[in-house]
């Protein structure tokens, strides 16, 4: 298993499509800096909050182009089978590379979270505002959910990896399952609030939503960022279910992936 795992890494860190996203999220982390420009009392909260987005959207591409490069290329140009020669189950091989991804997202992590936390940290130096950013433990906490979330949608793009047979399925299904789990929470909140007084709206899309909580995680959940930005923690009981949510959604994710991968021909 360790053995795939290291092999992802050496793959992942020579990967071109990576070297690129990873100069997209430094630029987003540059468009944070800039934004801050256009609120004179709030600029630390405003590159912050910029940060954040621009750091769930690259770990994000991060996760999809990684399984693709790591597992989906690998079973497109069949050179899949000189890791399957190993005496080892594919299970394995599925669980070391998913490994291998999670490894790589981590310090994709940490490396744009300790440059959003300095860039937010020189905008504070230039600009005063009312209030001090909880750039300590809450902005960890915060990152480390950004993290979570980008691990959940690698599981699920690495299940839609082990079944599929067109190249580019992974990112494309991957990339849907990002927008529709991080959207699904300001839909809900939306048909609870009332839907602005369309009952009609609410009695017609809200069985449907709920039906969808079933098999869609809500990735809104995961995104802490009024702890760092506003001082308003979440609470342990809010981040404990989210990660709950998290781990067995990919825990499930991994296990189909697995199942999958077990039982495919290859020719």
């Amino acid at each position: 298993m360790w053995e795939f795992c290291l092999s992802a890494w050496r793959s992942g860190f020579r990967s071109r499509s990576v070297h690129a996203i990873l100069v997209l999220g430094v630029l987003l982390v540059g468009v944070a800096y800039l934004s801050s420009s256009f609120s004179p009392r709030q600029p630390m909260t405003v590159a912050l909050d910029v940060g954040l987005s621009g750091m769930r959207f690259s770990l994000v591409l991060f996760a999809l182009f990684w399984v693709q490069e790591l597992v989906g290329r690998e079973i497109e140009r069949r050179t899949v089978m000189y890791a399957l020669s190993y005496p080892v189950s594919r299970g394995v091989y599925i669980i070391g590379r998913y490994l291998g991804i999670l490894g790589l997202l981590a310090l994709a992590t940490l490396l744009l979270g300790m440059l959003l936390w300095l860039t937010t940290f020189f905008v504070g130096v230039a600009y005063e505002q009312g209030f001090r950013l909880a750039l300590g433990f809450p902005f960890w906490v915060t990152v480390f959910g950004v993290w979570v979330d980008a691990a959940l949608v690698a599981a699920f793009a690495l299940w839609i990896a082990s079944l599929s047979t067109v190249p580019m399925l992974p990112v494309a299904l991957g990339a849907a399952f990002a927008v529709a789990g991080k959207s699904l929470g300001a839909v809900i909140d939306y048909l609870e609030r009332g839907a602005d007084n369309d009952p009609l709206f609410v009695s017609k899309f809200t069985p449907l939503i709920e039906t969808i909580q079933w098999v869609l995680p809500d990735l809104s959940r995961l995104d802490w960022r009024v702890w760092p930005m506003y001082d308003l923690s979440p609470g342990l009981p809010t981040i404990a279910l989210a990660l709950l949510m998290a781990a067995g959604y990919s825990i499930v994710m991994l296990g189909l992936a697995v199942l999958t991968f077990s039982r495919r021909e290859f020719s």
